[in-house]
């Protein structure tokens, strides 16, 4: 069995972590360089750096706060966020990203999926997908949740995958920074649909709901943002929690 990876996420804005609760009520949550390098010395497995408004703003990601980041860590470390074409994936690669995000860009333009991995391979391409449920079915958000697509959720994410993507974060809006668990149904579904790893987001509030999410979904990873950042959940705990529900960690 593969080791299962906890994940904690750098929601950036204006150079600071922030955290919110359904991608909204932002309030700051200290030093994305600080708390990078908390996080690599506590055995976090990799770290996610979302530039939550370079999209939004119509900007690229603030390079020089991910070089700062990037010489914190040493363990895989992906970015996102303002990623339009290949020369932002080649800017980033080169300030210390092993991995790219992309999201509001592959939905306008799915080849970017395609050519991002033809060009730095599937292990290099996270396509994160925001998604909340609306009447009867999950569809996908843009621009940091702002805007409503009719694109459904399991469809789309079974073209990212088919075009090269070689892994998925999914972040349920609906549970997003409620503490209340992961969509561990929605999860489930996805991960039965797709042959890539699936990381879960949105919704940790305790060592049990990562236990679950891992436990009944099934998911290769899992992503939090405000319980690591505010101490919480540390990650030695967390991973001596999980090795005590049989479930293999690094």
């Amino acid at each position: 069995m593969l080791a299962k990876r906890i994940i904690p996420c750098l929601d950036v804005k204006d150079g600071r972590t922030v955290k919110g609760v359904n991608f909204v009520d932002l309030r700051d949550a200290g030093d994305p360089v600080e708390l990078a390098w908390q996080y690599s010395q506590q055995g976090a497995d990799e770290l996610v750096f979302l530039d939550i408004t370079a999209t939004h703003e119509g900007r690229k990601t603030t390079i020089d706060l991910v070089k700062a980041v990037a010489r914190q860590v040493n363990i895989p470390f992906t970015i996102g966020g303002g990623i339009n074409e290949l020369k932002d994936a080649d800017a980033l690669l080169a300030a210390g990203a092993d991995k790219i995000s992309i999201n509001s860009a592959a939905v306008r333009n799915p080849k970017l999926i395609d050519e991002l991995a033809k060009s730095f391979g599937s292990q290099f391409v996270v396509v994160a997908v925001d998604t909340r449920f609306v009447t009867t079915r999950n569809y996908v958000h843009l621009r940091g949740g702002r805007e409503l697509t009719d694109i459904v959720t399991e469809e789309w994410i079974k073209e990212a995958e088919s075009r090269g993507a070689g892994e998925i974060l999914l972040t349920s809006m609906d549970h997003d920074g409620t503490k209340n668990g992961f969509d561990v149904s929605l999860l489930s579904r996805i991960n039965a649909a797709i042959n890539i790893p699936l990381i879960a987001s949105g919704g940790a509030g305790n060592e049990q709901h990562f236990v679950d999410v891992f436990q009944q979904s099934g998911v290769d990873a899992a992503l939090a943002a405000s319980v690591f950042h505010y101490g919480e959940i540390l990650i030695p705990d967390l991973k001596e929690t999980l090795r005590k529900n049989h479930l293999v960690v690094r």
